[in-house]
Formats: structure tokens, C-alpha cells, sequence
């Protein structure tokens, strides 16, 4: 298998301008005190540090794989050819390429680069299903470790989905096959000869392999790579909406048998979803006909969903669940566009005899009124009960909640008066709840959820 496979493999090099005296010039040596060589050092960096500010090439190593032998096509990582002001690509059999980059994707790390073949009879790699892989399937690992050209690791796949905080996508496979640095943007194998991931990081307090090495996971590069060949670019699925956890105390504030799925705490206003069909407070447990978990699985579910796609967005909106149709806009566009909240849906609540102000779970809240407004700097379109004051200390100031806050709703029931709040504070405990859900607007209307214990 590593004789087939070796020659698809290629070294990646690149040349940048830098200045002399920049990252890799020649530093003043540390001389004993009084060395007869003092002065002639001195002199020497002295007189270079009054020479012109040449250009010097630089140079990084890395590696990459053919995809398409017929077009020349190669995928690497973005870290290996970023600032480069000409990319080599080096074969196994020694020849070199000129390559042209095609487009490059930051979110996910990954660069897709041409060569003109030029006659030369290029070897391509396959991708494979990176999701078929378990824990403790054996891989294999070929790059341009430290400039060894060729150089093959094995090991096993010690984890999957992990995240290492390098971009909202998060999801490698993590191997303890010996991966070092060069070997970025080569590939992992699975035991068919299969590219089932991209080598791309590693943690190591030394600088060379201790075991962890992280890949970034075929199914995911696969929509990617495509992309950047079709358009130079990626096009994104985008939702439009603003979210957060479900966690254990929202689960319970809201009745829910476990903590899954997805809070919508906001709309983007102008995307795709302002248009009524998702509000804030909507709990997402399904998309496109997949079920959803968390906030990482749908920003990825999203993301590589075609713009334009119609799908439907299962939901739980006070208890019910139902299935509502999104048009998916393009994430690129989306990123532009300046979110503003939608303004809270107004419903009629019954309250007893109103009261202008009082306290409540560490909280002075009071009517918001035209004085509260000009105090706090509270847009028009901002409506519910002023937050006028949070004692230190308290559960509310643990969660957050300043001065200045809206409360919007509680347990997803609009407030508008501070008896609403007293109200829905008391039918909670009547229901035995521990917790309580609140929405509210900070003074430039963005919108949050917290929990606040009442026990």
C-alpha cells in the first residue's frame, strides 16, 4: 500500500520576501566581558545595521496530495503556503512544480493549489469515509517531516470530533501516528489506501511528536476542496439566527427531559430567518432531517449545507414541537450584514394589580419607562421590565445581569410589567422549577438568555 501511495504524496516549499534584519537575520552574538573580540563584532552589526534593508528569501516546509492527477490539482494546508510569494511543489521523484493557488479556506485550514502536469504522469489519492473510521483503527501518516521527504508513520485513531480551539468547525481525528512538523497538509490513510483525513496539528512542549497529532476529517474537506475548485472560494449554508447551549438548568427551567438541542437566542436581522418562522426562544433538535445535540454539530450541519437550499428546521417552541422551512442563505454574505435583534413579539399576559417596581432574585426591576430609557440609553424598539439594579452578590449578578438589562421574557412569556415577572417567578416555583429562564436585551438590544437559581 505505501508503495502506491507514496509517490501521490508530495513536499511543499515556499519563498517570501523578508528583510534582513527580520526573522531569521543574524543576531549579535553574547560575548564575555571585555573579549578581545568585542569591538570587531560590534563593528561588523553595526555596520549591518546600517546597510539597506535588502529582501532575502524565506522559506517553509510542508507537505501535501494529489487529487487530480488530470487537472494537476493538490490539497495542502492554508498555514503552509500563507504569505507566500511562490509556491514549490516537490514529487517524490525529485521533479518541481510552480504551483498556482487556487483559494484557501481559514475557517477549516485547508488550500487547494494547482500544477501544470506538463506531460509528467501525476498519482492521485482517493478520499474516504472518515466517518466509517472507530477508535483504534489503524492509520497511516506520509509527509515532509523536519524536510525528510517520504517519510511514512503508522499508529491508530485515538479519538474523533475533538476540538483544539483553532476555528468554529472544530472536528479532527486525533492519532498518535507520528506527525512533526512538516508534515502538515499531508495525508492520513486508512488501511484501503483511503485519504480519510488532512494532518494538521500537533501538541508537543518539545516541538516534535509526543502521540497527539490532529487531521482534519475527510467528509468535512471534501465539501471544502470542492468549493474552492468550483468558485475559489467557500459558499456556506447560513440560518441567520443567533444561539447558544442548552444547558442542564435551561433544560430544566423549560421542563425539558435532558439537555439537547440548540437555544435561539436571537435573530440576524436580515437573513434568512427573519421573516417569522424561527423566533428567539426556539429550542432547534433537528435540521435538514438530522437529528441536533449541541451548538458545534449545527454549525457544522449548517455550514456545509448548499445556499439556497430549502430544509426544514424541526423546533420546540413553548413545548411544542413543530417543523418550520428556511430558505439557507450564503454564511460569506451573512458575515456582513450588522445584526440588529428582532423586536420582541408582544402578548398579552394577565397580571394582578401592577406595581411600579420590586425585587426579585437579586434584581430592582421596574416600568420602563421614557426616565429609564434616557438613563440607560435604551433604543425605542427595546420593550419589556428595566433591570434598574443587581445586589452584589446575588444569583443574578453571578449570571451577569448589569443594570440596564431588559427582561424580555421569562420561561419564553413576554414581560412587560414588573408584576408580569413577579407572576411568572411564582407560577415557576408553583411548578416546582428550580430555575429560571430569562431573555434579556443589553441597552444596544442584543439579546441573551440566562438561568437564575430561585431556591
Amino acid at each position: 500500500m505505501a508503495e502506491r501511495l507514496l509517490d501521490a504524496v508530495v513536499n511543499i516549499s515556499t519563498t517570501q520576501n523578508v528583510s534582513r534584519r527580520g526573522p531569521g537575520s543574524v543576531p549579535m552574538p553574547r560575548l564575555p566581558e571585555g573579549s578581545p573580540f568585542e569591538e570587531y563584532f560590534g563593528e561588523f552589526f553595526d555596520d549591518q545595521d546600517r546597510q539597506p534593508q535588502m529582501p532575502n528569501p524565506g522559506s517553509s516546509l510542508g507537505s501535501g496530495f494529489v487529487v487530480d492527477a488530470e487537472e494537476g490539482i493538490i490539497v495542502t494546508n492554508n498555514h503552509v503556503i500563507t504569505g507566500a510569494d511562490e509556491i514549490i511543489v516537490n514529487f517524490a521523484d525529485g521533479e518541481t512544480r510552480t504551483a498556482e493557488l487556487i483559494g484557501v479556506d481559514t475557517k477549516t485550514d485547508i488550500a487547494v493549489l494547482k500544477v501544470e502536469p506538463d506531460g509528467k504522469s501525476l498519482q492521485e489519492l482517493q478520499f474516504g469515509d472518515s466517518e466509517a473510521m472507530r477508535i483504534g483503527d489503524w492509520v497511516m501518516a506520509i509527509g515532509n517531516p523536519f524536510g525528510f521527504g517520504g517519510s511514512l508513520t503508522v499508529g491508530i485513531v485515538s479519538a474523533q470530533n475533538r476540538q483544539i480551539g483553532s476555528g468554529p468547525y472544530d472536528d479532527y481525528i486525533q492519532t498518535d501516528a507520528a506527525i512533526n512538523r512538516g508534515n502538515s497538509g499531508g495525508p492520513l490513510f486508512n488501511m484501503d489506501g483511503e485519504v480519510i483525513g488532512i494532518n494538521t496539528a500537533i501538541i508537543s512542549p518539545t516541538g516534535g511528536s509526543i502521540g497527539i497529532g490532529f487531521a482534519i476529517p475527510s467528509n468535512l474537506a471534501v465539501n471544502i476542496v470542492n468549493q474552492l475548485r468550483e468558485f475559489g472560494e467557500t459558499r456556506r449554508g447560513w440560518l441567520g439566527v443567533r444561539i447558544q447551549p442548552v444547558t442542564e438548568e435551561i433544560a430544566e427551567s423549560l421542563g425539558l427531559g435532558e439537555a439537547s438541542g440548540v437555544l435561539i437566542s436571537g435573530i440576524e436581522k436580515g437573513g434568512p430567518a427573519d421573516n417569522g418562522v424561527l423566533q428567539a426562544g426556539d429550542i432547534i433538535v433537528g435540521f435538514d432531517g438530522r437529528k441536533i445535540k449541541d451548538v458545534r454539530e449545527l454549525r457544522r450541519i449548517v455550514a456545509e449545507s448548499p445556499v439556497g437550499k430549502e430544509v426544514g428546521v424541526e423546533i420546540l417552541r413553548k413545548g411544542e414541537e413543530k417543523t418550520v422551512q428556511v430558505a439557507l442563505g450564503r454564511l460569506e454574505e451573512g458575515e456582513e450584514v450588522a445584526s440588529a435583534p428582532a423586536a420582541p413579539t408582544e402578548e398579552e399576559g394577565e397580571s394582578s394589580t401592577p406595581v411600579a417596581s420590586a425585587k426579585v432574585l437579586g434584581m430592582t426591576i421596574a416600568e420602563l419607562d421614557e426616565e429609564g430609557r434616557n438613563e440607560f440609553g435604551l433604543a425605542e424598539d427595546i420593550n419589556g421590565v428595566l433591570v434598574s439594579e443587581v445586589e452584589e452578590g446575588s444569583v443574578a449578578a453571578d449570571q451577569g445581569v448589569k443594570a440596564g438589562d431588559v427582561i424580555v421574557e421569562i420561561a419564553l412569556q413576554s414581560v412587560s410589567a414588573p408584576q408580569d415577572v413577579l407572576n411568572q417567578i411564582d407560577s415557576l416555583k408553583e411548578q416546582g422549577r428550580k430555575n429560571a429562564l430569562l431573555m434579556l436585551s443589553s441597552p444596544s438590544g442584543e439579546l441573551r438568555f440566562v438561568t437564575l437559581r430561585m431556591d
